[in-house]
């Protein structure tokens, strides 16, 4: 049998187009594994010759960190990286949730779904798909069953699929705590390694300097791993939702913005550090509509059961869809419901203003309100879209890139290497941008080499104070 060769795709700095690398097994120096593929050019790699990390993080880094050092700069997260901690720490993928099988209308719901998911380009629908049809088939049936002597049957139909969406909440929920669970469930020392890998991963960013404004993170996710590891990081997370006891979500985007004057500092303030904006695109699994309000509970993380925390708020297990999980969609007019409508006014703001930079890590393009924002970003030439993924099974990432057209506004790192956490975190991803002692170094070194080392302009040479350099 062949020796696999990993597919990865780069396009970085001056790179015109996507190039493909193979990473192959049989390598004679494991340390330089990476080859062009066979029908890949680029400038700064030959065919048939071998390298390693050391040639790609000179491309990799400093693009990067010149990226993260733009005014604004903004993290979108998907399920990619909830899988990638969980693997770290468990060492298989986290816990998933099958398509749902409805007894009622069961193949209706099946025929709208994979239309749907058709239509947006996302192969086959999921269970997030499966709960978004059900919803509207089951308003539908509501409408149907008001007012009619023989609406019996539809009543009937609605209080048989009502009752299948609560157990597939419930399930969901269930699954959600299950993967916070397994990351606690496994040895202390390979938690803390996820986690410490997650911390990095996240301060290569939020780490800004006080000057920019502070880094916004948004998430597809559900779980609650990046509140987890900003705990363990001490890093203060600002969101929409205001109170110590009880947190409500508050409409009014209220920017709790801390900063300071150092001493001696005149002119504006600098922001404090160790502080990012946070937005849960598609709600959390601690998040309940109670009486109007959306509020976020006290719910144990990875909590083996979450019915007495939802009783005590008011969800009880009869009211699972209190929950606000937001199923996955397929038209604006849905992201238009309380409290979605502020998340994306958040999302759309935040990203659609000049010089801005936004970093996708494990979000593989399946949301279409989603990619229309990030359309839209790039439609102002002084952003910048940079896609980080261990894969593309589906080919969204290649065929989004095509379709958005800004070739030189986008930066492209995929593939089983390039797209892995702990590859980025070892060996890519940049340094805290507060970091002084590395700008205090480039400065003494360069002050030195000058000094030491200037042009003989008699004879073009580089000369020292001890004669010329050979």
């Amino acid at each position: 049998m062949t020796p696999a060769a990993h597919k990865q795709i780069i396009k970085t700095r001056d790179d015109p187009a996507p190039i493909c690398l193979e990473r192959r097994d049989d390598a004679p120096d494991p340390d330089k594994n990476f080859y062009l593929a066979a029908d890949a050019t680029c400038s700064w790699a030959k065919a048939d010759d071998a390298f390693g990390t050391d040639t790609l993080r000179p491309r990799i880094e400093p693009w990067l960190t010149a990226l993260v050092q733009s005014e604004h700069l903004s993290l979108l997260l998907g399920s990619g990286l909830t899988h990638a901690v969980h693997h770290i720490a468990t060492g298989v993928q986290a816990t998933g949730m099958d398509a749902i099988e409805f007894t009622v209308f069961s193949s209706e719901i099946k025929a709208e779904v994979e239309r749907t998911a058709k239509s947006t380009d996302r192969g086959k629908g999921n269970f997030e798909d499966d709960i978004r049809v059900a919803n509207e088939l089951l308003r539908g049936l509501q409408i149907l069953s008001l007012g009619k002597s023989d609406g019996a049957t539809s009543r009937a139909y609605a209080s048989t699929l009502e009752a299948e969406l609560d157990v597939a909440l419930r399930s969901l929920a269930e699954s959600i705590l299950t993967s916070e669970r397994a990351l606690l469930d496994v040895a202390p020392a390979r938690r803390q390694n996820a986690v410490n890998y997650l911390v990095s991963f996240l301060m290569s960013f939020a780490s800004r300097s006080g000057t920019r404004e502070r880094l916004h993170i948004f998430t597809t996710n559900y779980d609650r791993y990046i509140e987890a590891a900003s705990d363990s990081a001490g890093l203060r997370l600002i969101d929409r939702f205001i109170g110590t006891l009880a947190p409500v979500f508050r409409a009014s985007r209220l920017d709790v913005d801390l900063h300071y004057n150092p001493p001696g500092i005149r002119g504006e303030p600098r922001y404090l550090e160790g502080v990012a904006r946070f937005t849960k695109l598609h709600g959390s699994v601690d998040w309940v509509d109670k009486d109007g309000l959306i509020q976020r509970i006290g719910l144990p993380f990875g909590t083996e059961d979450a019915t007495p925390f939802l009783s005590d708020s008011g969800a009880n297990d009869g009211a699972r869809r209190m929950l606000m999980i937001y199923p996955n969609s397929a038209k604006d007019r849905e992201t238009s419901g309380y409290p979605y409508v502020e998340l994306f006014r958040d999302f759309a703001a935040s990203l659609c203003r000049p010089n801005n930079t936004l970093i996708c890590y494990g979000y593989g393009f399946g949301d279409e309100h989603i990619n229309r924002v990030i359309e839209d970003m790039l439609t102002i030439p002084s952003t910048h879209l940079v896609v980080i993924s261990y894969d593309d099974p589906l080919g969204r990432i290649a065929s989004m890139y095509e379709k958005l057209g800004r070739h030189a506004q986008t930066t492209l790192l995929v593939g089983d290497h390039l797209g892995n956490l702990p590859s980025l975190v070892d060996h890519y991803l940049p340094k805290p941008a507060i970091d002084r002692t590395t700008f205090r170094m480039a400065d003494l070194l360069k002050a030195r080499w000058n000094a030491d080392q200037r042009p003989d302009e008699s004879s073009g040479e580089t000369s020292s104070a001890n004669g010329p350099i050979e």
